[in-house]
C-alpha cells in the first residue's frame, strides 16, 4: 500500500471534518480526515488546479 505525506487543509478546525492533500509527482491525492486510510481519490494537478480556481471562484450551485 502506498503511503502519503498528507497536508492538512488550513481552514480545517478540530474534528473529524478535515480534508487531507497529498501531492506526488503527477498526482494529487485527497481524502477525509476520520478515515486517511480509507476512500482516496487521486487527480492530475491539472485538475486539481482547475478544481481550486472553481471553488475559489465561487462558482454557483447546479
Amino acid at each position: 500500500m502506498r503511503t502519503h505525506d498528507w497536508q492538512k487543509s488550513s481552514y480545517c478546525a478540530q474534528g473529524d471534518s478535515c480534508v487531507h492533500v497529498a501531492a506526488s509527482g503527477d498526482t494529487v491525492a485527497l481524502t477525509e480526515s476520520s478515515d486517511a486510510t480509507g476512500a482516496i481519490l487521486q487527480a492530475t494537478p491539472a485538475t486539481w488546479a482547475a478544481f481550486l480556481r472553481t471553488v475559489k471562484q465561487g462558482a454557483p450551485r447546479a
